[in-house]
């Protein structure tokens, strides 16, 4: 599998201050970012995985409205992240 826990643990260390803190905005943005970056190299390879392409249109969703809340609520927060992942807007 791709995503272990060893890898969600250094994501949320990384991005969410510490790898139990799963719950903050940054943390939950990275790990989207993780996800539809594997999704994204699947697609290429698989075209016609129809079930992928609508988990893939989701997680962006996910990720879109987590980005909004961190822009309304702390704006230099918000641009962190964006430079850090690399997210275009």
């Amino acid at each position: 599998m791709y995503l272990t826990n060893e890898v969600k643990a250094e994501i949320f260390a990384k991005h969410g201050g510490k790898a139990e803190n799963t719950g903050s905005a940054e943390g939950q943005i990275a790990l989207f970012t993780f996800r539809i970056s594997h999704l994204t190299e699947h697609l290429k390879k698989n075209r016609h995985d129809y079930n992928t392409e609508r988990s893939l249109v989701l997680l962006v969703g996910k990720r879109r409205s987590l980005l909004d809340y961190l822009k309304k609520k702390e704006i230099n927060r918000y641009r962190e992240i964006i430079k850090e992942l690399n997210i275009r807007k």
